[in-house]
């Protein structure tokens, strides 16, 4: 693998740390609304950013190659309204995105087919990742405005439950 390509995977492992806290404090700010089932989404979200770093992170493990975990930032949203981190969430979701597809990038003009096959699963994800948080705005903007339409998604979004990646190292 060559340096470009490492580095940048081991600077994701901060960024999807960093991930993981912004969308705690995201659902802390819900927790602090009484809108639990918002705030369980964004628990489970943060675990899953958790995840993601650790996959990186194995993934450079398992290459022979150096971990080096950087400081986390503290996330720099501040939030006025229902819609404003779902708002954050999307944008930050597509800021993820362009990270994988550069490290993407990189790894295709290094012809590192092996880490352009890790990196699949990655942008599957994104895909998912960019989608859902869609969705949850344009639920928001559609029905969360009225009280019992935020509290029925709000009902819903308390229902998910946390899955482990799928993908196998």
């Amino acid at each position: 693998m060559n340096d470009t390509v490492a580095r940048l995977l081991n600077e994701q492992i901060n960024k999807e740390f960093y991930s993981a806290y912004l969308y705690l404090d995201m659902a802390i700010y819900y927790d602090a609304l009484d809108l639990d089932g918002y705030a369980n989404y964004y628990t489970i979200q943060a675990q899953e950013e958790r995840d993601h770093a650790l996959l990186f992170m194995k993934y450079l493990q398992n290459n022979g190659l150096k971990v080096t975990l950087d400081a986390i930032g503290k996330p720099d949203k501040t939030y006025e309204t229902v819609l404003d981190p779902l708002l954050a969430a999307a944008e930050h979701e597509r800021y993820v995105t362009e990270l994988i597809n550069n490290i993407y990038h990189e790894a295709h003009q290094a012809k590192d087919y092996r880490t352009m096959k890790f990196l699949d699963w990655f942008v599957d994800e994104q895909m998912e990742e960019e989608d859902n948080a869609d969705s949850m705005i344009s639920r928001y903007k559609l029905f969360g405005q009225d009280a019992k339409g935020l509290y029925l998604l709000d009902q819903e979004y308390a229902g998910r439950v946390y899955t482990a990646p799928s993908l196998v190292l």
